[in-house]
């Protein structure tokens, strides 16, 4: 979780905000506090002029899991963390911060599990929704929503923080599933065609260098190979292979299991991250 201030002065003077938490690195005149644990952003100066008050924040919950193997039949990719990017006016306070995990992938017969929501105080990004399995009735809401299997119909996003899961296909052709959303775009539908790829997530700068977060997991597949991912997802399994984890304080989603009787697993979705930026 990052936060951005410009401190192009010294601390003390009333021109600039100051303050403490996570871990603080320098990019030109703004200083960036990344968490990757429960912590306290704590302001302890604000700018004399309001204009110099605004945080810029980026808060990313934790991917969901990729279904598991469910015989042959591929499974749904996870969700991606729902993301939020935006500005907040300091005060002289302390802002709690919490770091959602992401969801396990599951193991024979058993869906992925769905991600933890991380916060920035009272601003709360929605976990990416679990990838599930053939014939399962859990809910792949999220963040943005979980991909799914053949027949069934991908999970939905949180308005403002990501994009639906994609579809199972509705062919047996290569019985596969959907990839998880994204915070940039759905996630693929599965087809004859192919496993769905993960949605798209955002490329952002908020750290100084350009980094993609919350992409969704692929779809995993029968025959063929499994859904692709991007900006932090893992890619779908093919036949008789795990779902690819996503990685770690990306809030991507994991993904899905090819078809498999039991061994393979699926990806386990990536944890999130809060960043603020103080100018």
């Amino acid at each position: 979780f990052p936060v951005t201030i410009d401190h192009n002065v010294s601390p003390i003077s009333s021109n600039f905000i100051v303050a403490t938490g996570g871990t603080i690195t320098t990019d030109g005149n703004y200083k960036i506090h990344t968490f990757t644990g429960t912590g306290t952003f704590n302001v302890t100066q604000i700018a004399s002029n309001p204009l110099d008050n605004d945080l810029e924040y980026l808060v990313v919950a934790g991917g969901g899991g990729g279904g598991g193997a469910r015989g042959f039949i591929g499974s749904g990719g996870g969700g991606a963390g729902g993301l939020l990017n935006s500005t907040l006016a300091a005060a002289i306070q302390s802002y709690s911060i919490s770091i959602g995990s992401g969801g396990a992938g599951g193991g024979t017969f058993q869906d992925g599990f769905a991600g933890s929501n991380s916060s920035f105080d009272v601003i709360t990004s929605v976990g990416g929704g679990l990838g599930k399995i053939y014939g399962s009735s859990a809910n792949a809401n999220g963040g943005s929503g979980g991909g799914v299997s053949f027949l069934d119909t991908g999970g939905t996003a949180t308005a403002g923080q990501g994009n639906n899961g994609g579809n199972g296909s509705t062919t047996g052709a290569s019985y596969s599933a959907g990839g998880g959303g994204g915070a940039g775009s759905v996630g693929g539908n599965g087809s004859a065609a192919g496993a769905g790829n993960g949605g798209s997530g955002l490329t952002l700068s908020i750290t100084g260098a350009s980094v993609g977060y919350a992409g969704g997991g692929g779809g995993g597949i029968d025959t063929g190979g499994g859904g692709l991912a991007t900006d932090g997802g893992g890619a779908g399994g093919a036949y008789n292979s795990s779902g690819l984890n996503a990685t770690i304080n990306t809030g991507g989603g994991g993904g899905g299991c090819g078809a498999a009787v039991s061994g393979p697993v699926g990806g386990n979705g990536g944890s999130g991250i809060p960043s603020i930026v103080t100018g």
